[in-house]
């Protein structure tokens, strides 16, 4: 215990601890200036409605890659297991340069998406994909143990009693998986939140419009304003200590409802 204690103390807490004190080497007014400024506000709100929306899109579709992967057998499938790791294995820089020669208007996927009034590349839904992206094996990952422990007999018991696939999912599996679901829910947000490298090529960093929090935090420090970087750094923080907060909550509910 006093290993571990240590061990997160020096690697944890401690960052933590210098990142509050620098943001308290200014003075309360300019604390509040620097965090309330319009141009910070606006990287807020897109950054944790981007990694809100695309967690939301991942734990849906990653439970149905997951699904897909332990229940069905089917050629290639090791292939494609092996291609839920790629966001891993790639550096954020490679993701966001290739993401944005996909997405670009002149790009394979972009120039389809043109004719139809769908931008990408350079505005929040941009974003939102690549915040997708590199969130997607978190779910997948932390999804297919629970399917894998999952009894099918389970599954069998419910439909030799009457229920529909309908009722068996939503009153058998889902109480199982959830906690499960949960888990990697909050590791894609998590994780996007924290997101730079695939995000700064295919946003365009506009102010007001496309700024993510972090590439807020990177000008700040660039000017050497380091005081006030550290005053972005600990609201967003906290808020997303107070997301994370709410989500180990509804995890442990649920796996009190489970049992």
């Amino acid at each position: 215990m006093g290993f571990t204690l240590f061990y997160l103390g020096l690697i944890v807490l401690l960052p933590l601890a210098g990142l509050f004190f620098k943001s308290a080497t200014i003075s309360g007014e300019q604390f509040w200036s620097t965090v309330t400024d319009p141009r910070v506000v606006a990287s807020y709100k897109l950054t944790f409605g981007a990694s809100l929306a695309a967690a939301t899109l991942n734990a849906v579709f990653g439970l149905v890659v997951a699904w897909v992967l332990v229940r069905y057998p089917f050629p290639g499938r090791n292939l494609v297991d092996a291609m839920v790791d790629l966001p891993f294995a790639m550096p954020t820089a490679v993701s966001g340069i290739a993401l944005t020669a996909i997405y670009a208007r002149n790009g394979w996927i972009g120039r389809w998406l043109e004719p139809m009034g769908i931008t990408v590349a350079y505005t929040p839904l941009g974003i939102m994909v690549a915040l997708t992206f590199i969130g997607l094996p978190f779910v997948v990952r932390t999804l297919q143990p629970a399917l894998e422990d999952m009894d099918t007999e389970i599954e069998e018991a419910a439909a030799s009693l009457g229920a529909t696939r309908r009722q068996t999912f939503l009153r058998v599996i889902m109480p199982t998986i959830l906690p499960a679901l949960l888990t990697g829910f909050a590791l894609a947000f998590a994780r996007a939140l924290g997101e730079y490298g695939s995000v700064v090529f295919i946003s365009g960093n506009m102010p007001m419009k496309t700024e993510i929090v972090p590439l807020l935090i990177i000008t700040k420090l660039e000017q050497y304003n380091y005081a006030e970087a550290a005053a972005i750094a600990v609201v967003a923080l906290a808020a997303s200590f107070a997301v994370l907060l709410f989500i180990n909550l509804v995890q442990w509910w649920s796996r009190r409802y489970a049992a």
